[in-house]
């Protein structure tokens, strides 16, 4: 799990625009490999960057090498060095309470869509929705057996609110008394959840299951 905090300072006139981005970037609960990143950007191009894992100030454009020379002689690198602990370490167990430690059940739709041209005349789709974090499982059940062919699935997408969903299709050929079965393993849920298909309900309803 990786989390990027971000802590941004703007400034800009006549046409010109400056920022400023502080990073604190975690990858586990102990904080090894914490990282602190502080990039100044001018007019959407870093300029100048300082990494606590490379210790320094480094500059990408002539100017962003002439400020990383005199700050990394200058307080300005004492200051930044002590980021890490001041700003990243000390923050780290209220943003993993507040955030990483949090799930969001998914919701769930099983509904019957037009398949493509192809060898079975129909198929099937599960969606779920607004679920976090990010890693679900989504399986496709036929008499409760697991069907791996026929099945085409989304990645988790993002839905840019910290949210995701994802989609995944099974085709087939209905056979009479069968049960098809989608299944999402998440871990908001205690157990996997089955979300049963029943063609004899209306389309209306069937949505909405």
């Amino acid at each position: 799990v990786s989390l990027t905090l971000v802590l941004s300072i703007f400034s800009g006139t006549d046409g010109y625009f400056e920022h400023v981005v502080r990073q604190c970037r975690y990858s586990s609960k102990d904080l090894q490999g914490i990282e602190f990143i502080d990039s100044y950007v001018f007019n959407k191009a870093e300029y100048v960057r300082f990494n606590s894992t490379v210790g320094k100030y480094v500059g990408y454009t002539e100017l962003g090498v002439k400020n990383a020379e005199a700050w990394n002689k200058g307080p300005e690198l004492a200051v930044e060095l002590g980021e890490l602990e001041r700003f990243c370490k000390h923050n780290a167990a209220i943003y993993y309470s507040a955030i990483l430690d949090k799930t969001v059940e998914p919701h769930v739709r099983l509904s019957s869509v037009a398949p493509p041209s192809g060898r079975h005349p129909a198929m099937l789709m599960c969606s779920a929705y607004d679920f976090y974090p990010k890693p679900i499982r989504v399986t496709w059940l036929r008499d409760g057996r697991e069907v791996k062919s026929d099945v085409t699935s989304t990645e988790e997408l993002a839905n840019g609110d910290w949210y995701y969903q994802i989609h995944s299709h099974l085709e087939y050929t209905p056979r009479s008394g069968e049960k098809i079965s989608c299944m999402v393993e998440h871990i908001s849920l205690t157990e996997p959840m089955v979300y049963h298909w029943d063609p004899s309900l209306p389309e209306a309803e069937r949505n909405k299951i």
